[in-house]
């Protein structure tokens, strides 16, 4: 399971273990203050994750800085998922020293919390990262334009790169022509983009309105492919080896530097 939809919502695992992290931390710091009965810790462990977050996004921002020059409205929308969280742990634990050093009767309770919620974000990561690359290219049938019957197991042997979407879906339209420049950057890679339940006129007129060239378009008319990988929330991204190994996904929107960052494990020996 790649994604849990909550009624209209979706929430991709490194979110939900995310947020399950603060949780803990929060719950082991209020049990180690009251045992000590030191300050509770809940306020300042939620600035820690807020600065973390803050500096993986602008470290990510200066890393593919090109992208973002352009439209500096990019920068705060963090739809695209664009974070690098290891200088963002680093500030976590430079601020969380500062804070003990300052505040030694609350030390106990900070260091507790904190210690308990990184150990869950780092095995929880680990985890989902070790069943991540057991996932292989699903034996899906899907359909192309003309209704003829297409296996997704026949692209195995390149890079492969399958977007779910529909027209209908908002972020999808926004990242489709991001997706559709990526084609020619990276002509090693194939870009398959599969249709959520829409008929091949629909997906016509859309690419016409549009003016852009979808010509790597299958159809998945009742929605298997979404249910076979775990997630049924649009747009979704995989990303898989010539070996047909799934080595990446990714919920939600894409920006050009999401993206790149994405497709950096293609370039990796």
């Amino acid at each position: 399971m790649l994604s849990l939809s909550i009624g209209p919502f979706a929430l991709s695992l490194s979110h939900l273990l995310l947020l399950a992290s603060l949780g803990l931390a929060t719950l082991v710091g209020w049990l180690t203050a009251r045992r000590w009965q030191a300050a509770n810790p809940e306020a300042t462990l939620l600035h820690l994750l807020l600065l973390g977050l803050i500096v993986a996004r602008a470290a990510f921002v200066v890393r593919y800085w090109t992208q973002y020059r352009d439209d500096l409205w990019q920068i705060p929308d963090i739809r695209d998922g664009g974070f690098l969280f290891w200088p963002g742990l680093i500030a976590v634990v430079l601020a969380a020293a500062v804070q003990a050093w300052r505040r030694p009767a609350g030390r106990r309770p900070l260091m507790a919390g904190l210690t308990s919620g990184l150990l869950l974000w780092g095995l929880g990561s680990l985890a989902n990262q070790l069943h991540t690359q057991q996932g292989q290219l699903p034996e899906v049938a899907l359909s192309d334009a003309a209704g003829e019957t297409v296996s997704l197991r026949r692209f195995a042997g390149q890079p492969l790169v399958v977007n779910l979407w529909a027209t209908w879906c908002p972020p999808c339209r926004r990242e489709m022509p991001v997706l559709v420049q990526a084609q020619e950057r990276y002509p090693q890679v194939r870009f398959l983009f599969v249709n959520q339940g829409e008929t091949p006129q629909t997906v016509a007129g859309f690419a016409g309105a549009s003016g852009l060239d979808l010509t790597q378009v299958l159809f998945d008319a009742q929605g298997a492919l979404g249910r076979s990988i775990g997630s049924v929330a649009l747009p979704t991204t995989l990303f898989y080896s010539a070996e047909g190994r799934l080595v990446g996904h990714h919920l939600g929107e894409l920006s050009s530097a999401s993206l790149d960052h994405a497709l950096e494990v293609f370039r990796q020996p």
